[in-house]
């Protein structure tokens, strides 16, 4: 069967007209063969397990370009090391730094704002030095690079934003999982917040929809969750090793609220349970029903 043929088929089957039993077939292993919607990679590496997450779901040539300008987003908020599990693994972040190169990225950007000292932030949570050493950039962030953006929030109607993540060719968010005092836990939707310019904390009266109207306006390319460590208590800024526990797995995907609904289940909860997943499934943001996401589950 030739591809014009094979789209008249596909087409009858999409307005319910019938077609062929032998057909049919060949339509079932040809959704068979598309990438899932959301990975679930296991193992000891993190190095191999983000590798492995995002071959799965079509490699990194499916998201980044030769010549493209990316901008990787972490967690890098806090003055912690990396075994505490309070900022994104710098093993992660490298793996998908070296990755955009391999796949022909001209200049990837990773930078965050913190809440403690940028300095000690970049330092402290290895992620400067392992990107550096690839021939990324992790300079800090410069204020006269946040702009008063207009939003159609319920919550934020404007606000300044660093301006980097929208001259970017492709974004890629890359949060760490843990327990937050006020949402609960904190993903990929509350990661945006280390773009946001101003008093950070006036958003907290409405954060769950505030979270939703940020995710409104910043649409990554691929999200990375990293799961090898998670803080399960004490978040976000933890500190005491007792609140860690290693999960040593990475969840990736184009659906952040896919993102979060699943990463809600390595703490026992369900997506539902966090105020800003729901509101975004509401507003068709992604997918917080995992039913209706097709997932696969590596363990390497």
């Amino acid at each position: 069967m030739n591809r014009r043929d094979f789209l008249k088929i596909a087409g009858m089957a999409g307005i319910g007209l019938s077609v062929p039993a032998e057909i049919k077939a060949i339509l079932e292993v040809k959704e068979e063969t598309q990438p899932p919607d959301l990975i679930v990679a296991k193992g000891k590496s993190a190095e191999v397990i983000t590798r492995a997450a995002i071959d799965a779901i079509g490699g990194i040539r499916r998201f980044i370009s030769r010549g493209d300008i990316v901008v990787i987003k972490p967690n890098m908020a806090w003055d912690r090391v990396p075994e505490q599990a309070a900022n994104t693994n710098p093993d992660v972040v490298a793996t998908v730094t070296k990755l955009c190169f391999e796949a022909g990225a001209k200049k990837v950007k990773v930078f965050d704002r913190p809440v403690n000292d940028p300095r000690r932030c970049y330092i402290q949570s290895g992620i400067a030095q392992a990107v550096r050493s690839l021939g990324a950039d992790a300079d800090f962030v410069d204020d006269r690079k946040f702009r008063v953006m207009k939003m159609k929030g319920e919550a934020m109607k404007e606000w300044p934003l660093y301006i980097e993540i929208f001259e970017a060719d492709k974004v890629i968010n890359i949060p760490v999982a843990k327990h937050h005092s006020l949402a609960k836990l904190t993903m990929s939707m509350k990661n945006w917040m280390g773009i946001m310019g101003g008093e950070r904390n006036q958003i907290h009266q409405k954060l769950d929809r505030s979270l939703v109207d940020l995710s409104m306006v910043v649409k990554p390319t691929l999200t990375v969750l990293d799961a090898v460590r998670v803080l399960t208590a004490n978040g976000p800024q933890g500190g005491n090793l007792a609140d860690v526990q290693r999960l040593d797995t990475v969840i990736v995907s184009m659906d952040q609220v896919a993102v979060d609904s699943y990463g809600a289940t390595l703490f026992g909860m369900k997506g539902s349970d966090l105020g800003y997943v729901k509101i975004a499934a509401d507003y068709g943001i992604g997918k917080m029903d995992l039913e209706k996401v097709r997932i696969r589950k590596l363990n390497i």
